[in-house]
C-alpha cells in the first residue's frame, strides 16, 4: 500500500521509467498502441505512486482499495507499466505482452491477472462499470482517434460545457505537468454532490519525438531502430 510521501521529481523519474517498458514491450510485441499509452502514463503515475489511491499488491481484493478502471483497453501497455511497477505482476510480464498463452493481452482481462477491476476495450465503457462507485472520471485528451485528428473528423467541443451540462464538476489541467495532476485529483475527493471530471489536455506519443501528435502511431510498434531512439530520448 503506498504510504509514503513523494517528490514531483520522483514522479517526472517514475513516469520517464514507465514510457520506457511502454514502448520496449510494444517493440517486443511487435504491435499495439504506443500514442494512446504515452498520453495517459503521467496520469497513472500520480494516481497509483502520489499517494491517491488507495491499494495493496499483495492483496489485489482488499475491500477499502480504490478502483482504477481503464475505459480505453487498448492503452492498456501503460497499466500494465504501472501494475508491474507497483509490484502486482512482475516487470517480467511486461515482455510477454500479445504473446499467446500469457496473462498479457491486447486489452484488460481480469480472467488473465486478477488485479485488474475490468475487462475493457469499447471507450467509454468505464463510466458504465463505474456506476455505483465514488465516481472520477479522467479524460485523456489527447485529440486524436484511429482516423486522425478529432476537430479534423468530428469535433467534440466544447468538451467543458457538455460536462458541466451533464451535471458534473469540472477541471482542466495540464496532463503532464505532475503538480497540476495531482492538485485536481485531490480536488475530486473533495465532498460534493456531484461527479466530478478531470479534462487532462494531453499530447498523444508524449516523451518521445516523432511520435508526439504523430496518428501513425496510434496503433503501431516502433522498430528496433526507432526504439533504440526513444529509449535514448527517455533515458534519465
Amino acid at each position: 500500500m503506498v504510504t509514503t510521501d513523494v517528490s514531483l521529481e520522483q514522479l517526472e523519474r517514475t513516469a520517464r521509467k514507465l514510457r520506457r517498458h511502454i514502448v520496449k514491450m510494444l517493440a517486443i510485441a511487435g504491435s499495439g498502441h504506443p500514442g494512446g499509452s504515452l498520453s495517459a502514463i503521467d496520469i497513472l503515475t500520480a494516481l497509483f505512486f502520489g499517494n491517491v489511491m488507495r491499494y495493496n499488491p499483495r492483496n489485489p481484493r482488499w475491500e477499502d482499495r480504490d478502483r482504477f478502471i481503464l475505459s480505453k483497453g487498448h492503452a492498456v501497455p501503460a497499466l500494465y507499466a504501472v501494475l508491474a511497477e507497483a509490484g502486482f505482476i512482475p516487470e517480467e510480464w511486461l515482455w510477454q505482452l500479445r504473446k499467446i498463452d500469457t496473462p498479457m493481452q491486447g486489452h484488460p482481462s481480469v480472467k488473465d491477472i486478477p488485479a485488474l477491476e475490468a475487462s475493457t476495450g469499447s471507450l467509454g465503457q468505464g463510466l458504465s462499470i463505474g456506476l455505483g462507485i465514488n465516481l472520477t472520471a479522467i479524460l485523456d485528451y489527447n485529440r486524436y482517434q484511429l482516423d486522425g485528428a478529432i476537430g479534423e473528423i468530428m469535433s467534440i467541443e466544447p468538451v467543458v460545457a457538455k460536462w458541466e451540462a451533464f451535471g458534473w464538476a469540472v477541471r482542466e489541467i495540464d496532463g503532464h505537468d505532475m503538480k497540476q495532476i495531482l492538485d485536481a485529483l485531490h480536488w475530486a475527493k473533495e465532498p460534493r454532490q456531484q461527479p466530478s471530471i478531470i479534462v487532462a489536455h494531453t499530447v498523444k506519443g508524449k516523451g518521445v519525438s516523432f511520435m508526439e501528435n504523430n496518428n501513425e502511431f496510434h496503433g503501431k510498434a516502433p522498430t528496433q531502430a526507432e526504439l533504440e531512439q526513444a529509449l535514448a530520448e527517455l533515458a534519465d
